[in-house]
């Protein structure tokens, strides 16, 4: 961009000159990025929808099962009615059991926006993108879900574009600064979900709604709703064992677990349980970084 009137600094012309970019990163994060020598080229994002409900249950079907107990190998636990009167309206069993159609639609549209985001980071010669964010939810009352991931890439000062695919990381600032300094460099960042669907048992059904056991017990105190602990427990071990399906004997750091309940009708729900985290990979020794120094004073 030329100034033939000369009417700009000499400094603002230069920067016109050298192009314009764009960050997600906080001026703190962004002043870190530069003191490791990393320099932020522009923001990268990916997105993908995908409609929820014809694809799980349709996808349940195809592979040769109910979506109503399981799929062999996966979670499946059942639990029996320990009353001797029953009526049509009394649940005569309950059970818990893994959507892994569910759990494998996700993997699919969370991969297909990080591909997509790391495609845009291609493009820009990044060697890595920093400070990620994802979001997943519905944008309309239909089950279509939107997965969007989003980050700032970054090069190193002076090198020429990588020949391999971007590394990536939640991490920026000083918490990657930090992870540079502990021998670790960033791989990818890790993300996996559990799903457990919950057919309330009629125990769990009183003691879902407050009525607990004094019509059936003569011990009418607190009592442990066995099967929700049960189904929580197993979302959080199928999650963790999808995360170390992922590392190949890599490093996890900064793990971030969330757990959700949705109820569909009375006595049936789902546990879902969301894991984040970064794939990390030692290549030296502890060495801390120089001391930043600073660049401005305020005396």
């Amino acid at each position: 961009m030329g100034n033939p009137s000369g009417d700009l600094p000499e400094a603002v012309e230069r920067r016109f000159a050298a192009g314009a970019f764009s960050s997600g990163l906080s001026v703190p994060d962004f002043a870190a990025c530069l003191d490791m020598g990393f320099e932020p080229i522009g923001l990268v994002q990916g997105f993908c929808a995908m409609q929820w409900g014809w694809y799980t249950m349709g996808g349940a079907f195809r592979r040769g099962f109910s979506p109503y107990g399981g799929a062999p190998g996966d979670y499946l636990e059942n639990y029996q009615c320990p009353h001797g009167m029953r009526s049509a309206e009394h649940r005569a069993w309950g059970q818990n059991y893994e959507q892994s159609w569910i759990e494998g639609a996700w993997r699919e549209g969370f991969t297909s926006a990080y591909s997509r985001m790391l495609e845009e980071a291609i493009a820009l010669g990044a060697h890595g993108v920093v400070g990620v964010l994802d979001t997943v939810g519905e944008i309309s009352d239909l089950g279509v879900i939107e997965f969007h991931i989003r980050g700032t890439a970054i090069r190193v000062t002076g090198a020429p574009p990588s020949p391999v695919t971007p590394w990536t990381t939640y991490l920026a600032g000083q918490r990657l600064t930090k992870i540079f300094e502990a021998g670790y460099v960033p791989v990818s960042i890790i993300a996996s979900v559990a799903s457990v669907r919950v057919w309330a048992s009629c125990i769990t059904e009183y003691l879902l709604e407050g009525l607990g056991m004094s019509m059936w017990a003569a011990n009418s105190g607190p009592a442990e709703v066995e099967q929700m602990v049960s189904a929580r427990t197993a979302a959080r071990e199928i999650v963790r064992a999808h995360a170390r399906q992922q590392l190949d004997g890599d490093a996890l750091h900064g793990v971030d677990v969330l757990v959700s309940e949705r109820e569909f009708e009375r006595g049936d729900m789902e546990i879902q349980c969301l894991l984040r985290g970064n794939r990390l990979r030692r290549f030296k020794d502890f060495d801390p970084l120089p001391v930043p120094q600073p660049t401005v004073r305020l005396s």
